[in-house]
């Protein structure tokens, strides 16, 4: 069986450069929801494309957006 040819990977656009923002503020939950997903929970980084300290600072504000009840905690899986 032939191996495939190995093509690098395409790097995931950040969406905080593209928007040109530095810092992410807990109340442009437009924004946050971005980065979460529909059942609640935070994306993983290698999903958003962000870099550590981005995702750090993303998941700082959407815990400061859910306790004020701007965003959903992660819904309990039922089954």
């Amino acid at each position: 069986m032939a191996r495939r040819p190995q093509v690098p990977a395409k790097r995931k656009a950040n969406p905080l450069h593209a928007r040109g923002l530095a810092e992410v503020d807990w109340k442009d939950v437009q924004l946050l929801r971005t980065f979460v997903s529909d059942r609640g929970k935070i994306r993983a980084r290698r999903v958003t494309g962000l870099t550590p300290q981005q995702q750090r600072q993303v998941a700082v504000a959407i815990r400061n957006a859910r306790e004020m009840a701007l965003l959903p905690y992660p819904s309990a899986a039922r089954g």
